[in-house]
């Protein structure tokens, strides 16, 4: 087994490939939502899920047009564990990556990652943020396409059929995972 960061040094590592304040609090967010679903799917897993999240979009900044792609090769300087590269280079299924996410948390990485983001639009949009934004008003903004539009829907539904949910469960889960 390689090198397993905590998510301090996750965060270190993504810093050094990543300078847009966006980015960074985007990985933050996701690895947060991971960790904390993280306590339903895999207990003791939350440390480990929270990195991965972390570290998903290490790549994207420095090379856009070869996201997932460059990910392995930054990763692997780091000596960073291959199962937390499969799992970051799974994101991208589909999209900018043929590897398929396999374990509830590359699932989970998969569908989230673009909702976090359309949540997270939603909440700039009110006055308390996140503080008592309700499902309905997340699939509201969902079913705008022109809310949020670089945010994926097509992704995030598929995201929710891999995990075996509909998307309003998905938005459910993630929308508390943020909150808390």
């Amino acid at each position: 087994m390689g090198y397993v960061p905590t998510p301090e040094q996750a965060l270190e590592i993504v810093k050094e490939y990543n300078k847009e304040p966006f980015h960074i609090q985007h990985a933050q967010t996701v690895g947060k939502v991971l960790g904390k679903l993280a306590e339903t799917y895999d207990p003791g897993g939350e440390e480990y899920w929270e990195t991965v999240g972390i570290l998903h979009d290490v790549d994207f900044e420095l090379y856009p047009e070869e996201h997932c792609k460059k990910a392995p090769e930054l990763l692997r300087k780091h000596e960073v564990d291959e199962d937390i590269i499969r799992a970051v280079v799974s994101h991208g299924y589909g999209i900018c990556s043929d590897v398929a996410p396999e374990l509830p948390m590359e699932k989970l990485l998969f569908a989230v990652d673009e909702l976090t983001g359309l949540i997270g639009a939603a909440a700039l949009m009110r006055p308390t943020g996140l503080e008592g934004m309700e499902v309905k008003s997340v699939m509201k903004k969902f079913k705008d396409k022109k809310f949020a539009a670089g945010c994926s829907r097509e992704v995030i539904t598929r995201g929710a059929e891999m995990l075996g949910m509909d998307v309003p469960k998905l938005v459910e889960l993630t929308l508390h995972a943020m909150q808390d």
